[in-house]
Parts: C-alpha cells; sequence; structure tokens
C-alpha cells in the first residue's frame, strides 16, 4: 500500500508546479506589449492622391481618351466578356455608346462599316475623336478589311472617315493595340501604331492619313517583339498563359504602348512583354526609302523602366509609363531620370494613360492579368474596374 501513496504525492507536486509555471508564464504574457493587430502591420505606402473618375460593372475597359474640352471616352473591347458597345463616352459618369448604338455593332458584309472590336480611342487635339479598331475578337485573326482607323467630330458626333489598315501590313497574328498622331508631318498628318501581336512578333505601323497608305517598320525586331526573358510578377505571381486545359505557355505580346514626343520627332514605344523603353527618330520612320537596317540601327534603348501597357508623353516632354507589375505609374524627366507618381493597390493592371486638358492624368485599371485565360479557366476579377486620374500639372503634348 506504501507505494501508491508516494506515487500519488509525486503527482500532485507534479500538478502544483505545473500550475505555477502556468501562471507564471500567464503574469509573463500579461506584462508584454500586445502583438498588432494584423491591420496595424507594415504595409506599402500609396504614392500620388488617386482619385477615381468612373466605375464599370460591365465588361472590362481599356483604352481612355480625353478631349480637349474636357469629355472623356472609353472602349471596351471583345475579349469574351458580354460588349453591348465597345466605344462609349462617359455622360454623368455612366457609360453611354457612342457614337451612337448602331455604329457599335459590325455589319455583315461590311467589315469597314460598324465596329467591331475597339483597342484603343485617342483624341487628337483637334476637335477629333480617333477609334482604333482590332477587328479582332477574343485576339482571333483580324477580320480581312476590318481592321481600321475611324475618326469622328466631336462638335457634331459624326463619322468623318475611315482608314482601313492596307493588307500588305496586316499579318495573320496582327493585333493593332495603340496610336498616336502627328499632323504636323505629310499633307495631312501621320499615325503612328503598334502591332502587338500575341506571337510575339511586332512592329510600328505608320499610316499616311491623306493617302490611306501604310509602312510597316520594325518588324520584328527587339524593341518591337517579346523580350524572350521576360518573366512577369504580377500579385507576387508568375504571369503565365494558363488555359483551363492546363497548358501553359510564356506571356509573350509584342509592341504595345506609344507616345509621342512633343515636337513630334520622337517615337517612344515598348512591348507588353518588356521592361524596356524604346525610342527612334521618326523622320525615319516614316521614310520609306530608309532600309530596315538603317532604321533598327537608329533605336535607342533607353533602359528600364518596368513592364508597361500604356505610355503618354506631355507638352514638356516627360514621359509616362504604366507599370503593372507593381500599381504604379512612373514619369521620364527629360534628363532620363525617373520618378513614380502613383502607386496604389487599387491599381489593379493600369492599362492605357491619357493626359487631359485639366492638368490630371487619366488611366485605366482593368486587372487584365485576373482574366480566365491567365487563371486556369477561372475569372478572378472583381467589378467594378476603374478609370483613375492622378494630378501631374501639364498639358498634353501637341499634334498640330
Amino acid at each position: 500500500m506504501s507505494a501508491p501513496v508516494r506515487n500519488a504525492g509525486k503527482t500532485t507536486m507534479i500538478r502544483i508546479a505545473s500550475a505555477v509555471a502556468l501562471a507564471m508564464a500567464s503574469a509573463s504574457l500579461a506584462a508584454a506589449p500586445p502583438r498588432p493587430a494584423p491591420a496595424d502591420l507594415p504595409a506599402e505606402d500609396a504614392v500620388g492622391a488617386l482619385e477615381q473618375v468612373a466605375a464599370f460593372d460591365g465588361p472590362m475597359p481599356t483604352g481612355v481618351a480625353v478631349s480637349e474640352t474636357g469629355r472623356i471616352f472609353v472602349n471596351f473591347p471583345r475579349w469574351g466578356d458580354a460588349v453591348d458597345f465597345t466605344v462609349a463616352e462617359l455622360v454623368d459618369g455612366r457609360a453611354v455608346a457612342y457614337p451612337d448604338v448602331q455604329r457599335n455593332r459590325a455589319v455583315a458584309g461590311d467589315p469597314a462599316a460598324g465596329f467591331i472590336s475597339v483597342q484603343s480611342v485617342v483624341a487628337d487635339g483637334r476637335g477629333h475623336l480617333w477609334v482604333l479598331d482590332t477587328a479582332a475578337p477574343g485576339f482571333a485573326a483580324p477580320l480581312p478589311g476590318g481592321a481600321k482607323l475611324v475618326e469622328i467630330d466631336l462638335a457634331g458626333d459624326r463619322v468623318l472617315r475611315t482608314l482601313p489598315f492596307p493588307a500588305d501590313v496586316m499579318r495573320p497574328r496582327s493585333y493593332v493595340n495603340d496610336v498616336r498622331f502627328d499632323f504636323r508631318a505629310g499633307e495631312g498628318g501621320v499615325a503612328y501604331v503598334t502591332d502587338s501581336s500575341l506571337s510575339g512578333r511586332g512592329a510600328i505601323i505608320v499610316m499616311d492619313l491623306a493617302r490611306g497608305t501604310a509602312l510597316r517598320r520594325l518588324d520584328g525586331h527587339r524593341s518591337t517583339s517579346a523580350d524572350p526573358g521576360f518573366v512577369p510578377i504580377v500579385e507576387g505571381r508568375r504571369m503565365q498563359a494558363r488555359g483551363a486545359d492546363g497548358v501553359v505557355h510564356a506571356f509573350t505580346v509584342a509592341s504595345d504602348g506609344i507616345a509621342l514626343s512633343p515636337d513630334g520627332a520622337t517615337l517612344y514605344f515598348s512591348p507588353l512583354s518588356s521592361r524596356h523603353l524604346y525610342a527612334v527618330p521618326t523622320a525615319l520612320l516614316r521614310d520609306a526609302a530608309v532600309d530596315e537596317a538603317t532604321l533598327a540601327a537608329a533605336v535607342r534603348d533607353l533602359g528600364e523602366k518596368g513592364a508597361s501597357d500604356g505610355l503618354e508623353a506631355d507638352a514638356g516632354g516627360a514621359v509616362y509609363a504604366s507599370d503593372y507589375e507593381h500599381n504604379a505609374i512612373h514619369r521620364r524627366d527629360v534628363d532620363g531620370s525617373w520618378h513614380t507618381i502613383a502607386h496604389d493597390p487599387r491599381m489593379l493592371w493600369p492599362d492605357s494613360l491619357a493626359i487631359g486638358p485639366d492638368g490630371w492624368l487619366y488611366f485605366t485599371a482593368n486587372q487584365l492579368h485576373r482574366q480566365p485565360g491567365f487563371q486556369g479557366g477561372s475569372d478572378l476579377r472583381r467589378r467594378p474596374y476603374s478609370l483613375f486620374r492622378v494630378r501631374i500639372d501639364a498639358a498634353p503634348a501637341p499634334t498640330h
């Protein structure tokens, strides 16, 4: 009987010691400073005073244009969302078909007549809006004769002319993406257009607006094509094309963003699948007598700027570049230095840029990387999409 008694005493002592240790630990924890709540932990600082101009609960927008009178236009490409109209004007904060519903419908047998799938809209500073129609819904091969520039008079909201891209400058995988204008060049002005083919091989298309003729320049050059070593990281994840079938391949999109210097002498551009900014003299670009080797030798690599979708230039010569990897927009001053002017976690894939007459830089944020084609077939986008603006106190680069 004596052994069980000794064991019971030992067990009691263990329990007492455990209770004392627990009490001491509790006292120690009580004396320690409280752990910060998750909301109090350090986080990235925002840069710039971001303002939301409009919210979109329907299809995702890409382009934005602001006229010299302050009218705002946006577009919605037909990439898979239900798109009732592919070009719109913001009226009292609401997107309204522009110039009308009928123009926003493809016309069977006449691909040049209606808007098929618009990627960009640009105000030219002369009272006109230009619409860049890819004619490639869902990134399919462009409908022959459907890829075009359409000029609209804003005073009367009427189409002035339609300029289809000649067949000799289009390729089976061409995707005309963005455009800048210079009405000081040629008889009736020139349009510079990026071809951001998903094949990775891009080009700059130069259209003579008086004649409707065009040149395909820097075709397949490294400055217009996807960087083969480029690996984008968006929201902390490697961005790749990931289909519902499980097939994964690299993100290879060619020349996309484009900007023109205020004197019209330099064109800036960048592939979507790259972090480099390139520049070329426009006089060489639009001169058909200049061979491709000479033109290629004149291209300057201005170094890394971040991975950009949209580019823009102001009247002082600064160049603005979106940065979709870091939810940011950067400005390159004339001395070549870069400065971040906007950074905010709400800026999920800043797309096209436009400078208004009010000294604000406008841009869309459309969560492009969350589309099903990049997420194994799952749509991870969360509406609404946004049109934002940030103050830059600068005027748009002149076109005439």
